[in-house]
């Protein structure tokens, strides 16, 4: 497990557990089932184990007796994030509340009508970010540039409990015919969301030092935003207490196809979110390939 493998955890039979609880007895509620999942994946899945102890024992520098309660604890939180994005997918949006930090940078996006790029990470729920987005334009369209393999009966399950959601999928393909999408998204005006904290064999990459010490990420997020002469964004929306979200926005310097100075100024970005919300780092892998 020393890197991503590309696909999600998570089954059929949890989301539909997740649903019910959600449904019968309310989101709060439906979080107490949590407390069994937390302690499954704790006791059981040792390799999952092994890399969140590392990014909390080692990269945040907590005891090892914190690091290991900080493991059970973002299992519980990762949980939570799961829930609330199924709750606010079936139509329970009202039941949260939305903070939004730099809403003028992404109105002033907005109001370019030339595209963008924003860039986010697997921490917090940046899944939920469409529903942020509604508020400012509900006319904007956003396209999820994503290699994420989920079950495609986990897929047509969240379709059919889900109200419509406007976001397409641009995936990612070893033809690059997904570079055409992009363009041809931007031409329309669009925005183009990408995450830049998953590299897998087999893909390009560029390495930058993060949390103290050299870390491999994808090539593509930041080559493809350092050449397309659009401003560029990073946003992530972390869960607070309460019921309540928070979504950061901030615009990126980007010089012209400096993918490497965009990747050093994504990290610390990155990093600024992780001082103030570490446990929703949500990489269950090998990140630093410290088992090498």
């Amino acid at each position: 497990m020393s890197e991503w493998d590309g696909k999600s955890k998570g089954n059929l039979l949890g989301y539909k557990i997740f649903v019910f609880c959600i449904r019968n007895f309310g989101v709060k509620t439906s979080y107490f089932v949590l407390y069994f999942v937390a302690t499954y994946y704790f006791l059981f899945l040792r390799k999952i184990n092994r890399a969140t102890f590392y990014y909390f024992h080692e990269r945040l520098g907590y005891s090892r007796g914190k690091a290991k309660r900080m493991v059970y604890q973002s299992y519980y939180t990762f949980g939570q994030t799961l829930i609330d994005k199924t709750a606010i997918s079936a139509g329970l949006r009202d039941k949260f509340t939305y903070e939004f930090d730099g809403v003028e940078t992404l109105k002033d996006l907005l109001a370019k009508k030339q595209g963008g790029v924003l860039i986010s990470a697997h921490i917090g729920n940046f899944e939920i970010a469409e529903y942020f987005f509604s508020e400012l334009d509900d006319q904007f369209q956003i396209n999820l540039v994503t290699t994420d393999m989920e079950h495609q009966a986990i897929k047509e399950y969240l379709d059919s409990i889900s109200t419509h959601s406007k976001v397409k999928f641009i995936l990612i393909k070893e033809d690059l015919s997904h570079v055409y999408d992009i363009n041809n998204a931007l031409s329309n005006n669009e925005l183009i969301c990408l995450t830049g904290d998953r590299y897998f064999e087999g893909v390009k990459f560029l390495t930058e030092p993060f949390l103290g010490k050299e870390a491999n990420f994808p090539a593509g997020p930041v080559v493809i935003a350092s050449r397309l002469k659009v401003p560029v964004v990073f946003v992530y929306v972390m869960k607070e207490k309460n019921l309540h979200y928070h979504l950061y926005a901030r615009e990126a310097e980007v010089k012209h196809r400096d993918a490497q100075g965009l990747l050093a100024t994504y990290v610390k970005s990155v990093e600024s979110m992780l001082e103030k919300y570490p446990l929703q780092w949500f990489n269950y892998f090998d990140f630093w390939k410290a088992s090498k």
